[in-house]
């Protein structure tokens, strides 16, 4: 068993090397280049058709989709906004230094550019069940798109089992949570979940979209405010720790010192990585639940995804690493798991639970946002009836998690992942003339819905 978790380490630092972080970011420059600098030609724009209008009544809407654009990004942010922006962000922190979080910023604004695309072939080739419903994602824009059903067949399985993955590591983020704020025992927390996640399972993707509108905006404003009045105490040393952002970004001074050079690469590799698994752009979980949404045209959705990487990044990702470095309880030595918890404690020790507590909600949201990613794309290749014999294959491994170790889950994921975003990556560059056409057909006013259904 060492031995194959040793392997598994071996083989996702091969696959997650230098090489596929340069592909990822390499891939949002491009779409930036081609887009003309969307994300911030247009993001006044942007905020007003997202933002602006996330009370908008659904008979409001134009278009076709089975969620509200709303619920659709509140479900994609579900997956999107969790463990990996605080703890993702505190390891960027303690591994690469301040100048880390350049780096995470630098990735997500080029990101921006990539899940826009994503979004954009997701809704132009989306197809409408029989049911009424809309169904989407990597998968579709593969096989009808590039005519490549095996690159299609690659991506699904390797995310579908990733997913199944990501649920243990979230199950057990949440029962270590619960167990240390309240006492309860791991059998218990994973009882519980079992039932919650089944029961929003059973209820299909409109639930999830209801659930996840209320659920989202609540647990990230709980933590976001909680880490602005953090910051707000500790104010003074904000100055000094931007700056220190700005300037580990480009010096070899980390956090232990090292090599010339070395500390730079160091902040380069976990801002970029971290910022990533922090977003999602590029890995083609986050458009399978925006391919559902009502819309007009693809465009108008692939604006949603521009704002998802700014809230998740740019917003969570910043608060968090603001308040943890304005705190003082950064250290060489710190363990980045419970670096927020002491940041936020230094105020009010009751302020600890406020991470606690969204830390929960953040787990609990990824993983209903992976049950429907996998039951979505189980049912491309076996068809929806028994695509729907996911969610009874993933409620155990929620069970599994909570009670059980994840030594070789982290490595599995890692590798799966991995493999599911080169096809992806591959899949949004060769249909860019696509994404560039839609885009600029609908700011040059022609928003008309064009998609393949």
């Amino acid at each position: 068993m060492k031995q194959f978790s040793e392997a598994l380490n071996w083989m996702a630092g091969i696959i997650w090397g230098p090489w596929l972080l340069v592909i990822i970011v390499g891939t949002g420059i491009y779409f930036t280049i081609g887009t003309r600098f969307l994300q911030l030609r247009k993001f006044p724009f942007m905020v007003r058709e997202t933002l602006g209008k996330a009370m908008q009544k659904e008979s409001e809407i134009k278009g076709e989709g089975t969620l509200t654009p709303r619920q659709a990004v509140s479900t994609a942010l579900a997956s999107t906004i969790g463990v990996g922006n605080i703890v993702g962000t505190t390891t960027a922190l303690v591994m690469g230094g301040p100048g880390a979080i350049f780096w995470m910023w630098a990735s997500a604004f080029f990101g921006m550019c990539t899940k826009y695309a994503e979004i954009v072939l997701s809704i132009h080739f989306r197809e409408k069940k029989k049911d009424g419903n809309f169904v989407g994602g990597p998968a579709w824009y593969m096989k009808k798109g590039l005519k490549s059903p095996f690159l299609a067949a690659v991506f699904i399985i390797c995310l579908s089992l990733a997913c199944i993955g990501g649920n243990m590591v979230q199950s057990n983020a949440i029962s270590e949570s619960v167990g240390e704020f309240f006492g309860l025992k791991p059998i218990t927390v994973g009882l519980i979940l079992f039932i919650l996640v089944g029961i929003v399972s059973i209820g299909g993707v409109k639930m999830l979209g209801k659930l996840t509108e209320v659920l989202v905006p609540f647990m990230a404003g709980i933590y976001i405010v909680g880490g602005i009045i953090v910051v707000l105490v500790n104010f003074k040393e904000l100055p000094q720790a931007v700056s220190s952002i700005f300037v580990g970004a480009f010096s070899s001074t980390s956090l232990g010192g090292g090599l010339a050079g070395f500390a730079v690469m160091e902040a380069i590799r976990y801002g970029v990585a971290r910022g990533l698994y922090s977003n999602e752009a590029g890995q083609g979980t986050a458009p399978i639940a925006h391919a559902t949404a009502k819309t007009d045209h693809p465009a108008r959705q692939g604006m949603w995804g521009v704002m998802e990487v700014f809230v998740s990044t740019f917003v969570v990702c910043t608060i968090t690493a603001l308040a943890v470095m304005t705190s003082g309880v950064l250290s060489p030595d710190s363990s980045p798991a419970v670096l927020a918890s002491l940041a936020f404690g230094t105020v009010f020790p009751v302020f600890k639970y406020v991470v606690g507590i969204s830390l929960i909600l953040f787990a609990f949201s990824t993983i209903i946002a992976l049950n429907y990613y996998g039951e979505t794309l189980s049912g491309y290749i076996v068809g929806e009836k028994w695509g729907k014999m996911y969610r009874y294959l993933f409620l155990p491994f929620t069970f599994i998690g909570a009670v059980g170790g994840l030594q070789l889950v982290w490595g599995i994921v890692d590798v799966l992942i991995g493999i599911a975003v080169i096809p992806n990556l591959l899949a949004i560059l060769l249909l860019s003339p696509i994404v560039f056409r839609l885009t600029n057909q609908f700011f040059n006013g022609q928003a008309t819905i064009n998609h393949k259904n």
